[in-house]
């Protein structure tokens, strides 16, 4: 992974703003970083630091341009009063433009952001080729179709057009191209993201795909003659982070119907509309220990759960009532594409004749769940059974379906679009079921052993959600006995024992695995969370020995990070 490389001049500038400790800092002191950040304005630190203010006032974090936020922003800063009248006169001839960022390191304050990067990028030349650049931003994990990323490529398309090799770009023609999204460029580049050795986490991850890849046992789903068309040699694995970071290996462009891993999906919905308590009005929350489709409810008759087949028949009832099937079929499908960030998501017709014509348990169910009164009053129960059948055959391929896994990992919001699509308390309630119900008659050993939330489905697909971190989708038609994919449990069984990712490896005293979350792999990563521009040019800027980082908080609700620091006593 690159690092940022500094040319004389700046390293010039950052020796000497922080040439000499700030007096009264020979004692141990300890500043959150949320608190304080410095603006060097002068030369010599000590001779300006009586100007010194630090500011401890609250500041929100101004709207993103590639994916907009709302949580509390980092922006405390502590300039001299000439800083200030500066930045004023900049803001008033216009700070955000090129020029003003010119002035900004003319009058040695701070190096802008897109120069930074650039000089991160060309090491040490004046010009750089595109295709590095492009290179480099791969090996972060960011696509260049990534949609937080379109006004970038398109500048940068254009830019090339004008330039008289098409090929290189100058300082100024790349700062050009990448002022749109510097935010979200500066993150990746500088190892910010949540896993920030992404090309050694994938290399892993390729390693576990091609053990998985020799396993030969299974049978390909037959009950569904649609299902058994399917080539028993195709497997693929694909996995998004909850900061859009995106790798695949192996078949991930074919396209295959969800089938039952739609049911968490369709659940959050349901959820996300009318809320916990009026869907388990209907529907329990307890495993039931039997096959998925058996004709069995719990002693209050409701089905057990929204992952085994009566509870989903049940659960589709829920969706947009008093509608037909074709605006139900919409209102689910737009719910699916926004959580896989307008990937793929497709319907195969063929799957839906043939499910339809081999569904007779399903209609054994409907029917069972018609005497008992499970449906909403006035449900006409054949055409939840057909709309229920739509809903499974809904095609998604590996990509885009580890995206939608990754809009659960992040809380409900879309990583690769910033779009907020289901509610928190839908997601919390759709990962538990996942953890305790969903992978059928395996639910407990996957538990156990995995530690995660997951949900299995015949054509051979497991939707893996590791919270707060990634989703994973592994597809390999060959299923065992329980109608699990034969592959997808190895992968999963065997990321878990490589990674701390399981729920409860993570205790106090207990063995140690590999942390991918980590720079290297066992030391904590000094992760940030989403930052505004200010924030991140003043902490790049400002690195130096001067800061020892002690411990990180991580809070879940804003989606940010207290990261703890003391100064210590530093020589000259």
């Amino acid at each position: 992974m690159l690092h940022f490389r500094f040319s004389t001049v700046l390293k010039e500038l950052f020796e000497a703003t922080l040439k000499r400790p700030l007096p009264g800092c020979r004692q141990k002191t300890w500043l959150p970083i949320r608190h304080c950040c410095f603006g060097a304005a002068s030369v010599d630190a000590r001779s300006v630091s009586t100007q010194l203010k630090v500011l401890h006032a609250a500041a929100h974090r101004p709207a993103l341009r590639t994916a907009p936020c709302a949580t509390p922003v980092r922006s405390y800063c502590a300039k001299t009063e000439g800083a200030v009248e500066l930045d004023e006169q900049l803001k008033k001839d216009g700070g955000g433009s090129e020029e003003a960022s010119d002035k900004r390191r003319n009058a040695g304050i701070l190096p802008s952001l897109e120069d930074l990067l650039f000089y991160t990028v060309a090491e040490g030349q004046e010009k750089i080729p595109a295709h590095k650049f492009l290179t480099a931003l791969k090996a972060t994990g960011l696509r260049t179709g990534d949609p937080r990323l379109k006004e970038c490529m398109e500048t940068l398309k254009e830019t090339l057009k004008k330039t008289s090799d098409g090929v290189t770009l100058d300082r100024h023609l790349f700062k050009r191209c990448v002022q749109s999204n510097i935010v979200l460029l500066t993150q990746a580049f500088r190892k910010k993201f949540v896993i920030p050795d992404f090309q050694s986490f994938t290399s892993h991850i390729d390693e576990l795909y091609e053990n998985a890849k020799n396993l030969s046992g299974g049978q390909v789903a037959d009950y569904i003659p649609q299902l058994a068309k399917f080539n028993p040699d195709l497997w693929a694995v694909s996995l998004c982070t909850v900061d859009g970071q995106r790798h695949t290996v192996g078949d991930t462009k074919v396209p295959f119907c969800l089938q039952s891993c739609v049911k968490p999906l369709k659940y959050a919905v349901a959820v996300h509309d009318h809320g916990t308590e009026y869907v388990h009005s209907f529907i329990g929350k307890e495993p039931s220990g039997l096959r998925f489709n058996k004709l069995f409810l719990n002693e209050d008759d409701k089905p057990h759960n929204p992952m085994v087949n009566a509870g989903a028949i049940v659960c589709t009832s829920l969706i947009k009532q008093g509608e037909g099937n074709a605006e139900k079929f919409d209102y689910v499908m737009n719910f699916l594409k926004n959580m896989a960030g307008n990937e793929y998501v497709g319907f195969s017709n063929a799957t839906f004749q043939s499910e339809r014509e081999s569904g007779d348990r399903n209609f054994a169910i409907g029917y069972y769940l018609k005497e008992k009164k499970c449906f909403p009053e006035g449900t006409d129960m054949t055409s939840v059974l057909d709309f229920y059948f739509q809903l499974c055959s809904i095609e998604v391929t590996c990509e885009s379906a580890s995206v939608m896994a990754a809009t659960l990992a992040n809380g409900g919001i879309c990583p690769i679009t910033g779009e907020r699509v289901l509610s928190p308390e839908a997601v919390r309630n759709t990962l538990s079921l996942m953890h305790s119900c969903g992978m059928y008659d395996f639910s407990g050993q996957f538990a156990f052993h995995v530690g995660l939330p997951a949900k299995s489905g015949v054509a051979g697909g497991i939707l893996l959600v590791v919270p707060n971190v990634m989703g994973i989708m592994c597809w390999s038609p060959p299923l065992d006995k329980l109608g699990n994919s034969v592959r997808g449990i190895q992968f999963c069984t065997d990321l878990v024992e490589l990674f701390n990712f399981h729920n409860y490896d993570n205790l106090r005293h207990f063995a140690k695995k590999h942390d991918p979350r980590r720079e290297g792999g066992d030391q904590r990563q000094l992760s940030f969370g989403p930052m505004d521009y200010e924030s991140l040019q003043q902490e790049l800027a400002l690195k130096a020995p001067l800061w020892k980082k002690v411990s990180p908080t991580e809070s879940h609700q804003d989606s940010s990070t207290t990261v703890v620091y003391r100064m210590d006593t530093v020589s000259e």
